[in-house]
């Protein structure tokens, strides 16, 4: 019954959607997407890894920023980039995994990088990816170097991203390393994250009815606010095993 519910629940949003302005809608936890597009499964300098869950869709701004941000690192001589999560083709609210990628402005970049086909239970096996031990919360020899600090760089510094969420523990590196870049401010801890960063990009033009996030706060976020995510080694949040789905815009409807 759970099963049927969640996808009735959420059917209207895995049906590509007829041509038509493109427009976010509500919130990035609480919405959808009109006229989204739809990545391309591979292009130059990226791949889109666990396509068969289909969500490799955004609003044209995400999709060109995910395709410039790829050309930008091939051109810095970096490997492919894995590009995951994206949001479905209506945006909306998924059955697992995330409480947001509603709106077609968010996207989940892996860490590690590549110049070949990603394997198929490699997908699968994110703790092989992993860049931090989970029990000591430390990062792992070898797994964040030059490239990762590169990349966050890359894809920070652009404006129309608003934030990227990251493990408190690579923060941390960010911090050591750069701390006094101007970009390292848009960089968010956040639980889990092991093997991977989460883009938001702000609300485009166009979409009067996207609900934006608050501001950061001022400083680049290295002092007391990130000792306090470090203090007790956050971990993923329990998962709830019923389902229970956000109340959307009325424009969301049908």
């Amino acid at each position: 019954m759970l099963a049927t519910a969640i996808l009735l629940a959420t059917s209207t949003f895995l049906t590509p959607p007829l041509p038509l302005q493109s427009e976010a809608i509500g919130g990035y936890a609480a919405g959808c997407l009109k006229g989204s597009m739809a990545l391309p499964l591979e292009g130059p300098g990226y791949q889109v890894i666990r396509s068969k869950r289909l969500r490799y869709y955004g609003h044209p701004d995400l999709i060109h920023y995910l395709q410039g941000l790829a050309n930008r690192t091939k051109m810095a001589g970096m490997p492919d980039l894995y590009i995951a999560d994206l949001a479905m083709a209506r945006g909306g609210p998924f059955t697992s995994g995330h409480r947001s990628h509603q709106t077609g402005l968010d996207a989940d970049i892996w860490f590690r990088m590549a110049d070949r086909p990603i394997a198929k239970w490699e997908q699968d096996a994110p703790k092989e990816w992993a860049l931090i031990d989970e029990p000591s919360y430390r990062v792992l020899p070898g797994r964040f170097g030059p490239q990762q600090l590169t990349l966050l760089r890359l894809a920070a510094d652009r404006p129309e991203v608003t934030r990227i969420f990251i493990n408190p523990a690579l923060k941390a590196e960010v911090c050591k390393r750069a701390g006094d870049e101007p970009w390292v401010y848009k960089l968010r801890p956040w639980v889990g994250h092991f093997s991977h960063f989460h883009v938001r990009l702000r609300c485009p033009a166009g979409s009067p009815d996207c609900q934006p996030q608050a501001p950061i706060p001022p400083g680049n976020g290295c002092g007391a606010e990130l000792a306090s995510w470090l203090k007790d080694k956050p971990q993923l949040p329990k998962v709830s095993t019923s389902y229970r789905a956000p109340t959307l815009p009325s424009r969301c409807e049908g």
